[in-house]
């Protein structure tokens, strides 16, 4: 499609990022028209569609693919301010993380991350498949995903690194055990029980696992691990808790282990463009430390 015009681009990127070709313009400050036109001569030039206009406004695949470009060519430039001894920008890094490793381990990372050479992190939530796939179509520069999660297609540009196993524990309140689960911790109590789950089925997988149980059982879904948490600690349900944070609660019979000495271990990967900058090199070796200095 001949040479890039960079400034388009940028504007492709705000419309994808803000979900609409106003807010775009708003935050680009020009007019909607400007907005409308550069995206228009970027779409003339390459012969192809690359905003689906909507609520949201979408890229297309081609879009999402000049959007990864711009914004990898932005760190670059960045990273040679750096070098140059220029003033530095400070240019946007997007990762998408599970709760609970963003509960735990995650914020270990930001004291490094937030000092100089500095970016901007844009991180979001989502579930192993779903940030595979953010990885995958360019929209997040890494992800950290269960090793169950969906593969990313080899021939992406993008470096795998094991960071280690979060382990979980299932536990509940006494007073919520002894209730629920007086004869124990069996299936035909679990299909009676409250239980409260993510949206990542390991609770499922426990289950399946340790009591080779596969019905579906009553459960409340909450996204939030803290939500989780609360819950499980207000009395209102059972549930899987990283074995970590469930500790001190254990150590004090504020919770109990419904099955003591049984586990479910989610080993995890870091999944990330192979994009050698001081800000993508910083970013991965801090995620990659402070997780293997928490995960099991």
């Amino acid at each position: 499609m001949g040479s890039l015009d960079y400034r388009a681009l940028a504007v492709l990127d705000a419309v994808a990022s803000h979900g609409s070709f106003d807010k775009a313009a708003l935050a680009l400050g020009i007019t909607q028209s400007a907005v409308s036109q550069r995206i228009k001569a970027l779409e003339d030039a390459s012969g192809r569609l690359l905003i689906i206009r909507g609520q949201p406004a979408v890229p297309t695949g081609l879009g999402q693919r000049l959007i990864v470009h711009h914004r990898n060519v932005k760190l670059m430039e960045a990273s040679l301010d750096i070098d140059l001894g220029n003033s530095v920008s400070m240019p946007e890094i997007a990762i998408a993380i599970d709760a609970d490793s963003l509960a735990t381990w995650f914020p270990d990372t930001l004291s490094a991350l937030l000092a100089p050479p500095r970016c901007q992190l844009d991180v979001r939530l989502a579930d192993s498949d779903s940030a595979l796939q953010m990885v995958r179509d360019g929209s997040v520069f890494g992800c950290v995903a269960a090793e169950s999660g969906t593969a990313i297609d080899a021939a992406a540009a993008t470096s795998v690194t094991p960071l280690g196993t979060l382990r979980y524990v299932c536990v509940a309140t006494p007073v919520f055990a002894g209730h629920w689960f007086g004869d124990g911790f069996i299936a035909e109590a679990v299909q009676l029980a409250p239980a409260v789950v993510g949206q990542h089925g390991l609770l499922a997988r426990f289950l399946a696992e340790q009591l080779n149980m596969r019905e579906p059982f009553p459960h409340h879904t909450l996204p939030v691990e803290a939500a989780r948490r609360g819950c499980v600690q207000d009395g209102l349900a059972y549930g899987l808790m990283p074995q970590r944070l469930a500790a001190q609660a254990l150590a004090t019979d504020r919770l109990v282990d419904l099955m003591p000495g049984s586990t479910l271990d989610v080993p995890l990967s870091w999944h990330a463009w192979t994009l050698d900058t001081p800000f993508t090199k910083l970013l991965s070796e801090q995620i990659v430390k402070s997780a293997r200095d928490y995960l099991n």
